[in-house]
C-alpha cells in the first residue's frame, strides 16, 4: 500500500527532484513542472512515453500541453499528497527528456 511521505524520507527524495526543475505547489502537497520542448510533436511524443509508464504503474499525473509545453502535477490522491510513486513518475519524466529536443 502506498503511504503519504514522511518528513524525513520527503527531504531525501525531493531534494534531487528540485534540482531539475521541480517546485512544490501552494496550495496542496504536490509537486510541478513545465516541461519545453522544440514543438507540438516532439511534447507529444514525450507525453506518449510517460503514460506508458503512468499506466504501468496506475500512477496517473495531472497534465496539460499546449503546443511545445507540457505542465505536470504529481499527487497521489489516495493519500491526499506525496508519496514515492510521484518521486518514481518524476524521475523517470526526467529520464525521458535525456533525448527529447528541448528549446
Amino acid at each position: 500500500m502506498t503511504e503519504r511521505l514522511s518528513d524525513e524520507t520527503r527531504k531525501t527524495l525531493l531534494a534531487p527532484l528540485f534540482e531539475t526543475g521541480w517546485e512544490l505547489t501552494e496550495d496542496r502537497d504536490a509537486i510541478k513542472k513545465s516541461f519545453k520542448f522544440n514543438d507540438f510533436v516532439d511534447a507529444f511524443g514525450w507525453m506518449t512515453r510517460a503514460a506508458i509508464f503512468a499506466e504501468k504503474w496506475n500512477h496517473h499525473p495531472e497534465w496539460s500541453n499546449v503546443y511545445n509545453t507540457v505542465d505536470v502535477t504529481l499527487t497521489t490522491h489516495d493519500v491526499d499528497g506525496l508519496s514515492t510513486l510521484d518521486v518514481k513518475l518524476a524521475r523517470k519524466m526526467d529520464g525521458l527528456m535525456g533525448d527529447a529536443k528541448k528549446d
